[in-house]
């Protein structure tokens, strides 16, 4: 499976460029995450948003590796999905996930609960 499809893609660079010039203002955009991404076997989710038009290996959103603290960062796509948990299993795509709220929201919850629930 393609952890991300073209359609995807296309999403998250749109609002990375959309993001780009409001970025480290009090005007920067609240997306709804267009992807959920997660480790079967070690609990690591990753709740994208955009990814930077600039530097398209490096996507934006809500990272908890499953050690209780999630933060909102960047991340490394090609590192991303070169990722193994213990048993070799990939990161893959929640086929079935539909944001329903802003991350920031996403991350107050996450931060309070020490993970992401969706």
């Amino acid at each position: 499976m393609q952890i991300l499809t073209q359609s995807l893609r296309e999403k998250l660079l749109a609002n990375g460029r959309q993001q780009q010039p409001l970025r480290g203002t009090a005007h920067e955009i609240d997306f709804v995450p267009a992807v959920k991404l997660f480790t079967p076997d070690a609990g690591a989710t990753w709740l994208l948003t955009e990814i930077d038009p600039d530097d398209p290996d490096i996507a934006f959103g809500l990272c908890d590796l499953g050690v209780g603290c999630p933060e909102m960062g960047n991340v490394s796509l090609s590192e991303l999905f070169a990722l193994r948990g213990p048993l070799g299993l990939p990161v893959e795509r929640d086929l079935y996930f539909e944001a329903d709220k802003p991350l920031s929201v996403y991350a107050s919850e996450a931060r309070r609960l020490g993970r992401i629930r969706v």
